[in-house]
């Protein structure tokens, strides 16, 4: 057994197989498709010196660096006081979503994303179904 697996990390190997069997492929492996590629190719466009024109590379590494919070919300509700005390092992709390609904990706509170919840060796992940254009990002911070 690898020694990843015995800390309870999960490999690329792992993630790529586990994206296979769901069939989304990384554009190299079973499962991928050329259009999945092409979807892929237009939400993460490729990174070119002319689009970092007037930034200096030493800047972008210096906050490459920087941590963020990344969460994951599945839905969220509003409780008096009272009923939240009244919580105990097996309460149900209602949340404002559906079933099925894609979940909320924030990164320091901010929506980038939605997905979907994947299993991979036990452990959870998620898979990105819609990411939250850049102008649109900006747009929500300004409000």
């Amino acid at each position: 057994m690898a020694e990843s697996e015995l800390k309870g990390e999960i490999s690329a190997d792992d993630w790529a197989a586990a994206m296979a069997e769901q069939g989304v492929g990384d554009g190299s492996g079973a499962g991928a498709s050329p259009a999945g590629a092409e979807a892929h190719s237009q939400v993460f466009p490729e990174l070119h010196p002319e689009s970092t024109a007037g930034v200096a590379p030493e800047r972008l590494e210096f906050i490459l660096d920087i941590p963020v919070h990344l969460a994951v919300e599945l839905g969220r509700t509003k409780l008096t006081v009272r009923n939240l005390v009244q919580l105990a092992q097996g309460s149900i709390v209602e949340l404002d979503r559906l079933a099925g609904e894609p979940l909320d990706v924030l990164v320091n509170g901010c929506l980038i994303a939605q997905g979907e919840v994947v299993v991979v060796n036990d452990k959870f992940g998620i898979r990105l179904t819609d990411v939250i254009a850049p102008d649109e990002r900006v747009r929500r911070l300004q409000r």
